[in-house]
């Protein structure tokens, strides 16, 4: 389950009309002073967007917008295959629902391992027992990697359980189902690229995203939530190790495949990472699917986000109508919406790498 907060506000509204305002200003001074060329204009001073999270902040070496880097304004030939992807998501889809500790899950688990070492990747699992509303469970995180250049890490990431439901068959197509195929297919397509990635890339399988009781916190005690329990462990561990400081950044994937596909931006998640794969997303002429409406959500970046991480959450709640019912169903997922998540997801993941690989943490 994830939650979700409703917001007034639009983003595309607001930059609409700063946009415009800079554009008079610019054109009056452009009238009235052209003879006087060395007398500046005043410059667009709108300011970005700020998540409401604790994410660290970054000190840029260099230009802050990625569309002026020339390396990240090329967007390569996509290799990520929407078939394959749906392939992945069919796979789980027959399995059954895959509550965190079931021995249906344990099957999704192989499957996956099995497909991430075919595509050439370490993959590692991390098992904990955690206590939960109905005693204490087994979870497991599957962990793959990608070295790269430097051992900083951009974690790309999905939760592969379906929530449970004692009297309901949730094979969860689109909320688990979806992003776990993208994410599968994403490592393969990333692997077979005949370049090093800039940041050591993890693609990570969270357990037990999902909330035991029927809503996100009817049964969470303070500082033991019920939800986001591999995330949580996720960001513990590496916090255990003095290694927090290595995970400059999160990407998640969460509902990623309905067939009417349509992205809100997450106005918990950092502002510079949702930016980044907006104007991606607009280039390759997906405007429509990522949209400039505006919604806050939490998910398995909240825990990301309260540790100082950078994070974004790609994720489609309030107008999925199949979301936590029986419905969600294999033929509400869409081969060309995987394909367009793949797509976006591939071109934007170079140019986070720059900005990040040419910023320090503050």
């Amino acid at each position: 389950m994830k939650r979700h907060r409703t917001s007034d506000t639009t983003h595309g509204t607001t930059r609409d009309t700063s946009a415009a305002s800079v554009f008079h200003t610019s054109l009056l001074c452009a009238v009235l002073f052209m003879p006087l060329s060395f007398i500046a204009c005043p410059g667009d001073t709108m300011s970005s967007r700020q998540p409401t999270s604790n994410a660290a902040s970054e000190t840029n070496t260099t230009e802050n917008n990625s569309s002026n880097n020339p390396s990240a304004a090329v967007i390569a030939p996509s290799n990520f295959d929407g078939e394959r992807a749906f392939a992945h998501v069919r796979e789980q889809v027959a399995i059954g629902a895959r509550p965190a500790g079931s021995p249906a899950l344990a099957r999704a688990r192989d499957y996956i391992i099995k497909q991430l070492r075919a595509a050439n990747l370490n993959v590692t699992t991390d098992e904990f027992r955690q206590p939960t509303p109905l005693g204490e469970r087994t979870f497991v995180n599957i962990i793959a990697e990608l070295p790269g250049e430097s051992a900083d890490q951009l974690v790309i990431a999905s939760h592969y359980d379906t929530k449970y439901y004692r009297d309901m068959n949730f094979v969860g197509a689109n909320d688990g189902g979806s992003s776990t195929g993208v994410l599968i297919e994403l490592a393969r397509a990333l692997a077979a690229q005949n370049r090093k990635p800039r940041l050591t890339l993890k693609f990570v399988f969270f357990d037990g995203e999902e909330a035991f009781c029927e809503n996100w916190d009817d049964c969470s005690k303070p500082n033991q939530p019920d939800n986001t329990y591999g995330s949580r462990r996720y960001v513990r561990a590496a916090i255990e190790r003095g290694e927090l400081g290595r995970i400059r950044a999160l990407i998640l994937l969460d509902l990623v495949g309905y067939k009417d596909l349509e992205f809100p931006r997450d106005s918990n998640s950092t502002s510079w990472i949702v930016d980044t794969i907006w104007r991606t997303a607009a280039e390759l002429k997906h405007a429509d699917v990522f949209v400039n409406s505006e919604e806050a959500i939490d998910d398995d970046h909240t825990p990301f986000l309260e540790a100082g991480v950078n994070a974004v959450d790609i994720i489609q709640l309030s107008s999925y109508p199949h979301w936590h019912t029986a419905e969600d169903t294999l033929d509400k997922i869409s081969k060309r919406s995987l394909q367009i998540v793949g797509d976006v997801m591939l071109a934007s993941i170079p140019r986070i790498e720059e900005r990040l690989a040419t910023t320090r943490p503050r």
